[in-house]
Parts: C-alpha cells; sequence; structure tokens
C-alpha cells in the first residue's frame, strides 16, 4: 500500500463524509437561522423552542434524502472492499 492510496482513501472517505452530512448540516442551520429571526422578531427568549423545529426538519430531511445517503455509504464501502481484495491479491 503506497502512500497515494492511502491519501486518496482518506480523500474519499472525508468527501463521502461531507456529502453524506451536508443536507443535515444545512437543514438545521437554515431553520436555526429561520426561528432565531422568529425569536428576535417577537422577543420570545425560549431556548427550547429551537430544538423542536430543528429535529423535526432533520428526522424530515433524513426520510428525504435518507436513500442516497444510504447509497453513497454503500458506494464508498463497496469500493473499499473491492480495494481491499485487490490489494490482498498482490
Amino acid at each position: 500500500m503506497t502512500d497515494v492510496l492511502v491519501i486518496k482513501l482518506l480523500r474519499d472517505a472525508l468527501v463521502t463524509v461531507l456529502l453524506v452530512s451536508a443536507p443535515i448540516l444545512g437543514v438545521g442551520m437554515f431553520v436555526g437561522l429561520i426561528v432565531s429571526i422568529i425569536q428576535t422578531t417577537t422577543s420570545i427568549q425560549e431556548q427550547t423552542l429551537t430544538f423542536v423545529p430543528k429535529i423535526v426538519a432533520i428526522f424530515a430531511t433524513i426520510i428525504i434524502f435518507g436513500a442516497w445517503m444510504i447509497k453513497m455509504l454503500v458506494g464508498y464501502t463497496n469500493n473499499l472492499f473491492a480495494l481491499i481484495a485487490k490489494i490482498g491479491i498482490g
């Protein structure tokens, strides 16, 4: 196993993690921003108010993007196993 191969594996792993987590993080940030704007304009400073909309939005995002996330992770895992088989053969 060469240095280039290890760097490629780490790069692919980081890209996969970023792609899979991006929809969830983006929706969480967007909903948090909207709730913060609503809290500021109405002067309601309840800390627990931000959690419920974020949780609902994140669950909805997982339901919508879940199949795509699993497909991405399975594709990366299949590539990793194929590479392990290549290395094992020599």
